[in-house]
């Protein structure tokens, strides 16, 4: 005879589900987590969605306006440029350039500077003192400067600047990741885990990372949002992807005397750095605040 069971015990959920439950219910991150998915489709997909070629001109539609102006064309949605060009064909074309780079760079920045960045915070005394101090020293130029320096020498390109951008972010994630981890080292349960015998590695997983990961991932947005501006103004001061790119900086760059005569061609490639950085601000903020609520 089953026996029912009164007093049955109450289950609390998991770090996990609390933390997709405080993002599921959060509407900015959601809006951010279907725009940034989105930006991921344009990044994979952009190019084949875009109605007309990159570089396809069409004699006698120079400068036309968006379609619903009164001069536009419902051809050419967003209008065309001063060679005739599809503006939309281009911004489309334009995500993998512009986001996807910025995206590829952030995350190898990441990679390279987690063992650095943990390695620092785990140490103390002379060498934490001196990497701090060199640290900031990297920090106290501005990542845009360091990465026109880094172009100045190897030659304006789209990978140059890459390559630039990449190498200004290391030095900030690393200390990032230092800061984060050297703070949890002086925190009461991190000591009492070490005189319980706790090693390192396991010190650093079970106790140490949970805490600093919200630290992590705002940091990882800002660097994403510095990476998509960094080479667009790259791109805009003709250092990095060169004209006929369809990258958003070298269209502003290539557009900006047009102006007054073709807003939309300068407005549309700013709008969307706008929409793309507001987007990755909205999604990270969610996730921290998610992955803060499950850690509490």
């Amino acid at each position: 005879m089953p026996i029912d069971n009164v007093y049955q015990e109450k289950r609390l959920p998991g770090a996990f589900r609390q933390s997709w439950g405080k993002f599921y219910h959060d509407t900015s991150a959601m809006v951010g987590l279907y725009g940034f998915a989105a930006l991921i489709f344009l990044c994979l997909f952009g190019g084949l969605l875009a109605p007309y070629g990159v570089d396809q001109q069409f004699m006698g539609y120079q400068l036309l306006p968006p379609s619903w102006s009164r001069y536009g064309d419902v051809s050419f949605f967003l209008g065309t440029d001063d060679l005739g060009r599809d503006v939309l064909s281009r911004l489309l074309s334009g995500v993998a350039p512009t986001v996807g780079s910025a995206l590829l760079v952030t995350l190898f920045s990441g990679v390279c500077a987690l063992l650095p960045g943990i390695l620092a915070g785990l140490t103390h005394g002379l060498r934490s003192a001196l990497l701090n101090h060199i640290l900031d020293t990297l920090l106290s130029i501005p990542s845009m400067l360091l990465a026109i320096i880094v172009v100045a020498f190897v030659g304006p390109g789209l990978f140059h600047a890459l390559v630039a951008v990449w190498l200004a972010l290391i030095p900030r994630l690393i200390r990032a990741i230092y800061i984060a981890i050297h703070e949890q080292m002086d925190k009461e349960y991190v000591i009492a885990a070490r005189l319980d015998g706790a090693s390192p590695f396991i010190l650093l997983r079970d106790t140490i990372f949970p805490n600093v990961l919200p630290s992590v991932v705002s940091e990882l947005t800002r660097a994403l949002s510095m990476a998509i501006l960094d080479i667009a103004a790259l791109g805009f001061l003709g250092l990095g992807a060169q004209l006929p790119s369809p990258e958003w900086g070298a269209m502003l760059g290539d557009s900006l005397e047009l102006i007054y005569v073709a807003p939309w061609t300068v407005m549309l490639p700013g709008l969307m750095l706008m929409l793309a950085v507001l987007i990755i601000n909205l999604f990270g903020d969610g996730v921290r605040r998610a992955i803060e609520a499950g850690v509490k």
